[in-house]
């Protein structure tokens, strides 16, 4: 039995913050039932190129964006804002335990299908609003999107070279804001879950992207609220742990992190200059940080000497953490990744082995379960909501075609 197979998911959701919270949920076991609209479905079906190509080598509709956030669901295509839609909507509500949602804040009021409307439905129903700001404070009613939550929430004011160099803020290379909160979204979920097996009841949880962005700039927010003092870009070097950073070496970039005395005493060793360990200037993480620039120049002057390859092997035999600065192939490639089960081979409607990656979450017991693919638009209407009537496909006892297409409202990340 998998972890989560007793519990029933309402995905409300699109984009990404509230999808990878469901898939992460899906993984674990979870039936979860993705509603899109009718005809459209969620928004980033439409994020692409790249889209899946099938068996034959011809292009569909399946973006590769929409793929990575989506396995193991159920596609109901419902359009919410007909009667019968909202109708539809309750009586899912009342069959489920979790429902997640990322509409404006009061967005579902208006179709009976906020919080407390639902609650004297379900008052174990465990309901996740994700917005870009929270449902309360006086951003509320802005949209959020995760670029624009990076830069607003500092992430992009201490990522990207400093200043000096010529650098500019930089916004990390996935949407991290996103992603961030659909995992603290997943968390709060099972938290709130756990707490339910005592109380009977369930409640509503309010996540935003700005608050998730605040909270995981981490031990940077904390040097300036210990430290008073406002971190800045500093590239790939750390504000707090000298050498810790990449290193240009005759053929390319390497990473070393030393994270402490005993390391860098070895790391010493590996650049054949035993003596800087002992150097009252390097000889704790403190004092090297103050003299960050005097080592961190005796080191690039050893480094540029030999190849990446010929650190590396000196590092791992001295104990030294440090690797390559790996292209996303070459990390696809990597044996660990392999031995880790981390790419994993599922069926879908367009090809028999979609490849994509797999969870990372090791259970000894209750492994993680790839149920399917992301799934086509509406593939499971008819099996969750319907029956068919003359090969047309009918919600309830209105066909599907006849439906009016749902705003486009547009993503809340």
């Amino acid at each position: 039995m998998s972890t989560l197979s007793h519990l029933k998911v309402l995905d409300l959701s699109r984009v990404l913050a509230g999808p990878w919270a469901s898939q992460l949920l899906a993984d674990m076991g979870a039936e979860v039932i993705k509603i899109e609209r009718p005809d459209v479905g969620d928004d980033t079906r439409q994020w692409g190129p790249p889209y899946l190509n099938d068996d034959a080598g011809n292009e569909t509709s399946e973006s590769a964006y929409f793929l990575s956030a989506n396995r193991g669901k159920k596609s109901v295509c419902i359009d919410i804002k007909s009667e019968l839609g909202q109708e539809q909507l309750r009586s899912l509500v009342c069959q489920c335990d979790v429902l997640i949602e990322n509409f404006k804040v009061g967005g579902l009021a208006k179709y009976g299908l906020d919080f407390e409307s639902v609650r004297t439905l379900n008052p174990r129903l465990v309901y996740c609003s994700i917005t870009g700001f929270g449902q309360t404070g006086p951003y509320k009613n802005r949209l959020g999107y995760d670029f624009l939550i990076q830069a607003m929430g500092g992430l992009m004011s201490i990522t990207g070279e400093a200043d000096s160099a010529g650098g500019q803020p930089q916004k990390v290379g996935v949407a991290l804001s996103d992603i961030m909160t659909g995992l603290y979204a997943s968390n709060a979920i099972l938290a709130a879950l756990a707490e339910r097996e005592h109380s009977q009841l369930g409640q509503h949880i309010d996540l935003s992207l700005f608050d998730v962005t605040a909270a995981t700039l981490a031990n940077q927010a904390s040097n300036y609220l210990v430290g008073n003092k406002v971190p800045e870009r500093m590239g790939n070097a750390h504000p707090n742990i000298v050498p810790y950073q990449s290193f240009k070496t005759s053929d390319g970039y390497i990473v070393v992190t030393v994270g402490n005395d005993k390391q860098f005493e070895s790391f010493a060793r590996v650049l054949a200059k035993p003596e800087l360990s002992k150097d009252l200037r390097f000889s704790t993480n403190a004092k090297r940080v103050e003299h960050r620039e005097e080592l961190l120049g005796l080191i690039d002057e050893i480094l540029i000497t030999q190849p990446r390859d010929h650190w590396l092997t000196l590092c791992e035999d001295q104990e030294v953490p440090a690797g390559p600065i790996n292209t996303i192939d070459e990390v696809m490639s990597d044996p660990q990744i392999e031995a880790r089960g981390m790419r994993i081979t599922l069926d879908h409607s367009d090809k028999a082995k979609l490849e994509m990656l797999g969870n990372p979450i090791k259970f000894s017991r209750t492994p993680i379960c790839y149920k399917n693919a992301a799934p086509k638009l509406g593939s499971d209407t008819e099996g969750v909501l319907g029956t068919t009537v003359l090969g047309t496909k009918v919600l309830g006892t209105k066909a599907l075609d006849t439906l009016t297409p749902t705003e486009n409202r547009g993503p809340q990340n």
